[in-house]
């Protein structure tokens, strides 16, 4: 498009090599998701509006038209977001034939036909949902209205991000793009794109309208997506997911920089009245895109990254057999539908999403898909009865009740708008995961131990990945799975009703778990070579002592280390029943990928 625009090729290099050699397009282009092709939209559409303004004759417009129209319409099939630039697209065609006396009702028939045939993959949906063969799948689109529900994200909210989440404002996220722009593309390039504009003042500069046309695109869609991304991008995580969608503004940039790069060396040319810096614009964009490809192969280079896969694999492979696994998250919920519909692992247990039980067309639709589970209803509610519709709620204790006969796991978290299931149940922890355990079982801390100490092969450094990745989020699942067990013992010791001796035993079984799995990891660490980035800080809280401190006398102990390498030296046990008792173990800081720790001990005496 750039070359179209400013008959450089080297313009056209440099925004072709910018845009496909950023961090975001290069990582998300080796990823399972939507971006991509969109990224193919996006530049087809341009190109197409180019072209389609370079036509010389009235036939050849036309064709440009239709075929423009069908682009459109196929696209959408895609991502939402890519109609904020079909919306400035299609008038400004339509205007360009009108002025050319070229737009009758016969050919915006034909253009209408053309855009509907572009939106023919929608129908594979009603036809999928009648025949109701897919074993995952998202809502009912037998009827008109449960159609438009899925084609318009009802259920997520209707151009917005998330479902009722409070987001940044506008102006952060307006912010958060520029300074997100400067880093994948630099500021070189952002001047450019400015300078593509700046340049047009020139009477006797050419196809201005095509640049002006990509620069409200830019615009609107800034705009329009900072107003409706309801999304806190304070979190990393989030920023993760909010940056994805700049790619398409990012894509209309890159051209503008092509199109900058040609004007200002021909500017250059103009005022220095010579014809021989064509070399410096061949060579600035090759070290552009030299400089893009330095900064980010080594981010962007994931032939070794196996983490996603490694804990879906970890987390089925840790399930009983015939277990029941409640669903919560995407990042459970996706990577393990994944490997157990489409690599066909562990196909004994059975997939619950929580959240799509509450939606109406979840088990009409995936019940029959689920035959090891039994469900009381079909929907579920906390509130039990019959809804107008007919339908009948049920809540998550019964749903327990009558699939007693199962093992039943949630992962990751329980939905917190039920809490029926606490009437008669408890959550063990079972790695990352946890069991929902009738509350007439005894909890006997020894056999759990030894049941869960080895669930997971785990051996990914901690804080190694992005926080804003969905690597980061598996390996801190998987890290604080080492610590579930020991801080559920603990807690259990301090709020469980039981004689003292049996509550030393508690204290004295949760520091003897975290205490083997702590010397398991220096042992790991050290045989890999790897620096320790995981501190211990359950070894400091429940190491057992007392050296003359009283009761309730914390002292220099309930201070945080001053330094990261401080080491609080824990006293000398001198009584059997006397422990430290943890206030504040430690601040997970995920800003900065690591856990701080923060020593606040009081010793506790139980005889």
């Amino acid at each position: 498009m750039s070359l179209e625009l400013s008959g450089s090729h080297a313009g056209g290099i440099l925004a072709a090599g910018v845009f496909s050699f950023s961090r975001l397009t290069w990582h998300w282009s080796i990823a399972a998701e939507v971006f991509s092709l969109n990224n193919l939209f996006v530049g087809l559409l341009m190109a197409l509006t180019v072209h389609f303004e370079e036509a010389a004759t009235a036939k050849e417009r036309s064709k440009i038209a239709k075929i423009g129209a069908f682009c459109c319409g196929l696209s959408l099939c895609n991502q939402h977001t890519i109609v904020l630039y079909i919306l400035c697209i299609i008038p400004w065609i339509l205007f360009r034939l009108l002025k050319e006396k070229e737009l009758s009702l016969g050919s915006l028939l034909k253009l209408s036909l053309c855009f509907g045939a572009g939106l023919l993959p929608y129908v594979y949906l009603p036809v999928s949902s009648y025949l109701n063969q897919a074993r995952w799948t998202w809502g009912d689109q037998t009827t008109l209205l449960g159609f438009l529900t899925h084609f318009l994200r009802e259920e997520y909210g209707t151009f917005s991000l998330a479902k009722s989440e409070i987001g940044s404002s506008m102006s952060e996220i307006l912010l958060s793009q520029v300074t997100s722009m400067r880093t994948q593309l630099s500021f070189n390039i952002q001047a450019l794109a400015v300078w593509a504009n700046i340049s047009l003042a020139r009477k006797d500069r050419q196809n201005p309208s095509s640049v002006w046309l990509f620069t409200g695109m830019f615009c609107i869609y800034s705009l329009f997506f900072a107003w409706r991304a309801n999304l806190d991008i304070s979190k990393p995580l989030f920023l993760g997911v909010v940056e994805r969608f700049w790619m398409q503004s990012n894509a209309v940039v890159a051209v503008l920089a092509g199109v900058g790069l040609a004007a200002l060396v021909s500017e250059s040319n103009r005022v220095l009245n010579t014809s021989g810096l064509q070399c410096l614009e061949w060579l600035s964009a090759t070290l552009f895109i030299m400089y893009q490809i330095y900064s980010n192969f080594s981010i962007c280079d994931q032939r070794t990254n196996y983490v996603i896969d490694k804990f879906a694999k970890n987390l089925l492979a840790s399930m009983p057999h015939d277990a029941i696994i409640l669903l919560r998250g995407d990042l459970p919920g996706n990577s393990l539908r994944y490997m157990h519909y489409c690599e066909g692992l562990r196909p004994d247990i059975s997939l619950v999403d929580q959240e799509m039980m509450t939606y109406e067309w979840y088990l009409p639709k995936m019940a029959k898909h689920l035959p090891g589970v039994s469900f009381p209803g079909n929907r579920w509610n906390p509130v039990e009865g019959m809804l107008p519709s007919g339908m009948v709620t049920f809540n998550l204790y019964h749903f327990l009740e009558i699939n007693k006969q199962k093992k039943t796991f949630v992962c990751i978290g329980i939905h917190e708008g039920d809490p029926t299931w606490k009437k008669n149940y408890s959550l063990w922890p079972w790695g990352s995961c946890d069991k929902l355990v009738p509350s007439e079982i005894v909890f006997n801390p020894e056999e759990w131990i030894k049941l869960t100490r080895n669930i997971y092969n785990w051996t990914e450094e901690y804080g190694r990945f992005d926080p804003s990745s969905w690597e980061s989020v598996a390996n801190e699942e998987m890290w604080q799975a080492r610590m579930k067990t020991p801080f559920f013992i603990f807690n259990l010791a301090e709020t469980a009703n039981v004689p003292p001796n049996v509550k030393a035993q508690l204290y004295t079984h949760a520091y003897n778990k975290e205490a083997g799995g702590s010397e398991r990891r220096r042992r790991d660490d050290a045989s890999r070579g790897q620096r320790k980035r995981f501190e211990d800080a359950t070894w400091l809280a429940w190491k057992m002592g007392g050296r003359g401190h009283k009761v309730g006398s914390a002292g220099s102990l309930c201070k945080p280390p001053r330094a990261k390498k401080q080491i609080v030296e824990p006293p000398q046990r001198t009584q059997r029943c006397c422990f430290y008792k943890i206030l504040n173990f430690m601040h997970f800081d995920l800003q900065k990928g690591k856990i701080i720790n923060v020593y606040c001990l009081k010793p506790l005496c139980l005889c």
